[in-house]
């Protein structure tokens, strides 16, 4: 059956069906007899009748969408080849902390290309995440041991915004009393941009100058060098950190992991706060991402370090145990008060990149590390013999070279499909890398005008350019975990061992309230590893990616159509970046009138978490307005606070439909009020889903809003990360979109807030993909997924109360199910609930956010009713083991809900000493003795992780354990 609309498919012409609904009929979960079976449950007829049971008709467009007539896979491919035709694919020596890198085959086809890492969520539920906590745990260990540092973290969204973090942690642990964070010139000149942009609104003065030289007159709480600094010199941190640590400042260096394998690594030379890019260890280039940037710090620094931290605890049996540590710093729950307003994180790349670091080992990395530095100082001796002199004698694999016709020689280098950086009139830069060859350096030389060169001959007499006291004396990588993985045979084992331990889309339904975790199909996938897309530098010429532009155009004008908004910036690589983003266009757009004393900004309790913590970044002063008992916003109080804050009111915060899945029936009056008083109106996009083709948020009065495109646009979430958060702004605010100073924005050259123009344009591919196969039926998905989301809450109801429902006691596209009443009946509450849905194959949903005691369900358009059926007759078969707890069948301290999840190890062990059977523990309902997954370890102990936190890999018994 169809699902064009509620025809039978006979009724529809041969060529429209297979023209214009056969990826949509494969995207949306229930067929068109599964939709009119859900209606029939919930009492309506068709679907235009439930939808307007369930959407106040105040909010309904009256525009439908205005789309290109949906492609065929075969047809999205074809238009994204060409586009990717267009691309022209350089050998790109630009540098600047991005290099092109080979991606070992049995990485790319095993994890970039596998759905069972790709469609993982953020590990918050840890018994069903070991496989990507135990990958991202040796990612940790790859950065602390090339580092030189204590503690790592699980990666942040680009080195950039790594920095921006670091000079935000500096300010934050100071002793000093200064605002004044000195940053050396020779840092990458896009990360500058990003400090500049940070520090305005956190109050923090920049100063660009040589740290050395300033320090001795100016007191400051920190300094940020790049070592090696973006022209490639290599520089001695030591006395730095000495003159630092004097005054009181902390020093963090910006460095490049590939150099550390060579170089004394800054943790070693007294650096506090080391950070990067993981890019060049087999992330594809894309554009500019995406790719993970690495953070490490002091030990003592845990509990302020921004991002995600993966820690080692036990289980209920004593067994270790992954987990995410300190996970009460996580901004949902901090909110204002939050380090970081940091959500999404780039896991699928740094586990990539730690992948890459298990596959060479440290003689594979020093082999490729050594090579690429020599093949550097071949072309360095080419030079000095063809006359040109180096700025720096001192370098890795960066060569800043003298000559008055650099401009002259770089469109030369251009012409012969090499890209070099111009660093000013009389300089020029040469960056080499994993792919480059001694072709390569022989052909750079020709054009520099070598009539004959050798580059084996040069290398042989070339100097060493790494001198002795900078070159690294200490072992790296020594952990088992980078030894036992040499043939592709064990490789590709251990990349399926790990991931057999998780819960991922591929595997069984994600219902997880506002994160929409929905189908990323395989169509949409497959350009992601093409080089017309994935090999372009993000600083190449901007001639040399044509088809990036035209897909970016299209992209930006759809976006458009379907939100409303004049214009769309693809910059933010992150949601918590596209709100910081708009709301900064809020404060620059007050600004520019005068009115710069606008600081306030409400934002209501049922808000998104990251919310809070944005405002605060952007140096907005954060008011909560209360809700009502339904979960919408209670606007007598917002018009009273937007009333008392009046000239001071710089906007409001709004998610729509709300965090509490409703949709509020007084939206519109809500933003007339807060644009009464003169402030602007931010919406989050997180739940956008519920919107698309029904509904276009600047008809419901917003001025900006950010759209999760690993959500409603279909990126995956790739176990905590990829994301892209692009906003959308009314007319009178697109001139404060972020710009860029380096590469090819589209908004001018200020308020740049990721590294890149276009963020992670590499993956921006997917939501063009997604968006070009659904045409107008995005309509209909954003119909199913409303409907799915009724449909289970109507058949949870009676055992699991929903506590939000809106119009017509119905939820948007998602809802709350309150477990408190039954936690006081029985003991169990919303914890032991979604652990127990672990033993029947399901990730849990939201758990306790936003409100405690709860879990909030999102089943998408993607799921079929089949799905959903099992889903729901899971948490069924959940609510008479409640019922038997509460009866006295079982007690409160050893049930199948509190025990859970169970082990195989456990369930097979020889005693069993349970109040309950190992059936009941195992196989609770039929289906589950075909297909079950068995979680790797039993509940994770919070409490031991967090009092006792230990960040680096376990020692090589736990392998030994896990292998037996």
């Amino acid at each position: 059956m169809s699902n064009l609309g509620t025809s039978k498919i006979a009724r529809a012409s041969l060529g429209d069906v297979l023209q214009h609904g056969d990826f949509a009929r494969r995207h949306i979960g229930p067929g068109e007899a599964e939709q009119q079976r859900m209606l029939d449950a919930l009492g309506y007829e068709t679907m235009d009748a439930f939808i307007d049971a369930a959407l106040p008709r105040e909010i309904r467009t009256e525009k439908p969408l205005q789309l290109p007539r949906p492609l065929t896979e075969r047809e999205t491919l074809e238009r994204l080849a060409a586009y990717a035709a267009e691309n022209r694919v350089a050998a790109s020596l630009i540098g600047m902390g991005y290099y092109d890198t080979f991606t070992p085959p049995v990485i790319q086809r095993n994890v970039l290309e596998n759905p069972g890492w790709y469609t993982a969520y953020t590990p918050y539920q840890a018994e069903i995440s070991q496989g990507r906590l135990e990958a991202l745990l040796n990612f940790q260990q790859m950065v602390m041991d090339l580092t030189g540092t204590e503690l790592a973290n699980a990666s942040l969204l680009d080195e950039a915004t790594a920095a921006a973090e670091a000079m935000a942690m500096s300010h934050r642990l100071s002793k000093t009393k200064s605002d004044l964070y000195l940053v050396a010139p020779d840092v990458h000149p896009q990360t500058l941009a990003v400090l500049r942009t940070r520090a305005a609104g956190l109050g923090i003065e920049l100063m660009v100058a040589d740290p050395a030289a300033a320090l001795a007159g100016a007191d400051c709480f920190g300094v940020l060098v790049q070592n090696p600094a973006t022209d490639g010199r290599l520089y001695d941190l030591a006395p730095l950190a000495e003159r630092c640590k004097a005054k009181g400042a902390l020093l963090s260096v910006a460095t490049d992991l590939l150099a550390a394998v060579l170089v004394e690594p800054p943790g070693k030379a007294g650096a506090d706060i080391v950070l990067g890019s993981a890019q060049r260890f087999g992330v594809p280039l894309g554009y500019g991402g995406p790719h993970a940037a690495f953070f490490a710090t002091r030990d003592a620094f845990k509990r302020q370090l921004p991002g995600r931290l993966i820690g080692v605890s036990v289980d209920r049996q004593g067994n270790t145990a992954l987990r995410m540590a300190l996970q009460t710093r996580e901004q949902h729950i901090r909110r204002e008060k939050a380090t970081s307003n940091i959500c999404t994180a780039q896991v699928l790349l740094a586990n990539i990149a730690g992948f890459y670091a298990v596959w060479h080992g440290p003689k594979g990395l020093t082999a490729i590390a050594r090579r690429t530095h020599r093949l550097a100082a071949a072309l360095a001796e080419g030079l000095r013999r063809l006359g040109f002199a180096l700025r720096h004698q001192s370098y890795f694999d960066t060569l800043a070279v003298e000559s008055e016709r650099s401009a002259m020689l770089v469109d030369r280098a251009r012409e012969a499909g090499i890209n070099l950086r111009l660093l000013d009139a009389n300089g020029f830069a040469v960056a080499l890398d994993e792919t480059s060859t001694p072709a390569l350096v022989e052909r750079l030389l020709a054009l520099f005008g070598a009539v004959e060169a050798d580059a084996f001959a040069l290398e042989r007499a070339a100097p060493e350019a790494i001198p002795a006291a900078l070159r690294r004396s200490s072992a790296f990588l020594t952990h088992p975990v980078f030894h036992l993985y040499r043939s592709e045979t064990e490789m590709l084992r251990y990349l399926r061992r790990l991931q057999m331990k998780d819960i991922a889309l591929d595997r069984a339904m994600i219902p997880l309230g506002s994160c929409t975790m929905k189908l990323n199909a395989a169509a949409e996938m497959l350009p992601l590893t093409w080089p017309g897309f994935a090999r372009l530098h993000p600083f190449a010429p901007s001639e040399q990616a044509a088809g990036y532009r035209r897909l970016f155009e299209e992209l930006e004008a759809w976006l458009c159509e379907i939100t409303g908004f004049a214009a769309v910036s693809l910059q933010p690589n992150a949601g918590s970046q596209g709100e910081y983003a708009g709301l900064l266009a809020i404060k620059r757009y007050h600004e520019s009138r005068g009115e710069g004393g606008r600081k306030v900004c409400l934002i209501p309790a049922s808000a998104h978490g990251t919310n809070p913590a944005s405002a605060q970044m952007a140096g907005l002063e954060v008011v909560v307005v209360a809700t009502d008992r339904d979960g919408s916003i209670d606007l007598a109080d917002l018009k009273a606070k937007a009333a008392e804050h009046g000239p001071r009111l710089a906007g409001l915060m709004v998610t729509y439909p709300s965090t509490h899945g409703v949709f509020e029936r007084g939206i519109k009056e809500i933003t007339a009020a807060v644009h009464a008083e003169g402030g602007q109106v931010y919406m989050d996009g997180a739940n956008l889903n519920a919107l698309v083709g029904l509904s276009r948020p600047a008809e419901l009065g917003a001025d900006v809003m950010h759209m999760n495109l690993h959500k409603t646009f279909c990126i995956p979430h790739g176990g905590g990360g990829p994301g892209m958060g692009p906003i959308g702004v009314a007319a009178h605010l697109v001139p404060f979109l972020p710009g860029h100073p380096v590469g090819a924005a589209r908004h001018g050259r200020d308020g740049a807030v990721s590294a890149a123009p276009f963020g992670s344009a590499l993956i921006l591919t997917i939501s063009w993909a997604y968006i070009a196969l659904m045409g107008r039926h995005l309509r209909r998905a954003t119909e199913v997924a409303i409907l799915s989301a009724n449909y289970l809450a109507k058949r949870l109801d009676p055992l699991f109360p929903v506590l939000y429902r809106g119009k017509g006691g119905r939820v948007a596209h998602e809802c709350i199910i309150d477990l408190r009443p039954l936690k006081e009946q029985s003991g169990v509450g919303a914890e032991d609930v979604a652990k127990r849905l672990m033993d029947y194959g399901f990730h849990a949903p939201t758990l306790s956010f936003p409100v405690a005691g709860t879990l909030m369900v999102e089943p998408t358009e993607s799921e079929s009713l089949r799905e959903l059926d099992r889903f729901a007759e899971a948490m069924v078969a959940i609510r008479g083991e409640i019922a038997e707890v509460a009866r006295g069948t079982w007690p409160k301290d050893d049930n199948p809900l509190v025990m859970a999840p169970h082990t195989l190890a456990e369930v097979t062990a020889e005693s069993w000493r349970h109040a309950y059977a190992r059936r009941v523990a195992a196989f609770p309902l039929p289906w589950l003795k075909s297909d079950k997954y068995w979680p790797p370890v039993a509940r994770v102990d919070n409490v031991a992780g967090d009092r006792n936190v230990v960040c680096a890999c376990p020692p090589i018994e736990a392998y030994q354990q896990a292998a037996e």
